[in-house]
């Protein structure tokens, strides 16, 4: 009787074996699914999921994971925007005006790419949330300050504005963690 019954569950599993290679496709689906709904939810959809699809890890994490990606692209591109930031100072052949308001731009992203931004995503990966919404909010801050100073045809003004609709992306998804979404 036992050798029957064990022979009727491997004919069963033997069954499903081609089903069961396709639930790592359902639960990817799934998975997608989670980032497009997260990001609905977010006021800048588009940059949302260009973020979050352009992270390979995006397709297994649960919302604090997609927080901590976003969280992680505001810094990659807090540092990108800093980099162009002191390129055109070390090239700035610009009047002292832009150059002065460039240096200031540089003050500010300083110790928002060296502190307030790691500081944010270590609180973040901490489960202190509150923490991490003052540290990116600060850091929009910051960003804002920069580009009141500049013209808007300046070519940080791209960047400022990247960085800044991130992390408006990123404090939207800490703020449905807060809300025990999801």
């Amino acid at each position: 009787m036992r050798l029957r019954t064990t022979l009727n569950n491997l004919h069963l599993i033997l069954l499903l074996l081609p089903f069961l290679s396709l639930l790592p496709l359902l639960h990817s689906s799934s998975d997608r699914n989670l980032v497009e709904q997260t990001c609905h939810l977010t006021p800048f959809y588009d940059i949302c999921l260009s973020a979050l699809r352009s992270s390979p890890t995006s397709a297994t994490s649960d919302l604090h994971g997609l927080a901590q990606i976003i969280a992680g692209s505001v810094l990659q591109n807090a540092n990108q925007t800093l980099s162009q930031i002191q390129q055109l100072l070390d090239r700035s052949t610009a009047d002292p005006k832009t150059e002065q308001s460039l240096a200031y731009c540089a003050e500010l992203y300083i110790p928002v790419v060296k502190y307030t931004l790691p500081q944010a995503i270590d609180a973040l990966r901490r489960g202190r949330l509150g923490f991490a919404v003052y540290g990116i909010s600060d850091a929009v801050d910051e960003i804002g300050g920069c580009q009141k100073l500049l013209s808007l045809e300046s070519p940080v003004s791209e960047g400022n504005k990247l960085v800044t609709s991130l992390a408006t992306v990123a404090l939207a998804i800490i703020k449905l963690l807060q809300k025990g979404f999801f």
